[in-house]
């Protein structure tokens, strides 16, 4: 019989002023900085060794120009896809960990514990997962291929979750993937397996 081994491949941005300064994004559309773009410069090299037969990225500015350089090198047209984004993360956008924990105590004390609040009256991580996974499952992969998603950190641990049928409160059991950080899911009679995670260049 014939082994499907279909790919996917969550690819979190490079780094951002943000990241450094520990603010929250969200779908604020923070640009790359110097680092950022040389980690898309490393890791397109990595994934063009591959080779994917598809690269689709968040529209933000972030996934998009780590995603231009894995798409140039591996030779394939770059697909935006705003299903990519990052959560919405509502009024907690931009402000540090300390802030969002001082001006919503209750809500980051229930994320903390666990719980898929939709914080800053934003989106849950179910929400999120749901509405990536339909734009993944979308793409019309061979059956040996290899797809490339760049997208961000609270976007791929929600995306891992739904497709590996685990429940938003366990979310938190993934680690966050760093910049530039990948990971692999493999597809199994079964469906989705995860056979790397956070793997880097």
């Amino acid at each position: 019989a014939d082994v499907l081994s279909r790919r996917l491949v969550l690819l979190r941005h490079g780094r951002t002023t943000h990241n450094v300064e520990g603010r929250i994004q969200g779908q604020l559309d923070i640009p790359l900085d110097q680092v950022g773009h040389e980690q898309a410069r490393v890791v397109a090299q990595v994934l063009a060794a591959w080779p994917p037969s598809a690269v689709l990225s968040s529209d933000l500015a972030r996934a998009r120009n780590t995603a231009e350089p894995v798409a140039l090198a591996c030779g394939v047209p770059l697909q935006l896809d705003p299903r990519l984004r990052e959560l919405d993360l509502g009024r907690w956008q931009g402000l540090t960990a300390g802030e969002a924990l001082e001006q919503f105590p209750d809500e980051y004390e229930a994320w903390r514990t666990g719980v898929d609040v939709a914080r800053g009256g934003g989106e849950t991580y179910e929400q999120a997962g749901a509405r990536a996974a339909q734009c993944l499952l979308e793409v019309d992969l061979p059956a040996d291929g290899t797809l490339v998603a760049v997208t961000h950190g609270g976007t791929a641990r929600a995306l891992l979750g739904t497709l590996l049928g685990m429940p938003a409160e366990s979310s938190w059991r993934l680690a966050a993937l760093g910049n530039t950080c990948w990971s692999v899911l493999v597809e199994a009679d079964r469906g989705w397996r995860l056979e790397r995670h956070n793997a880097s260049p």
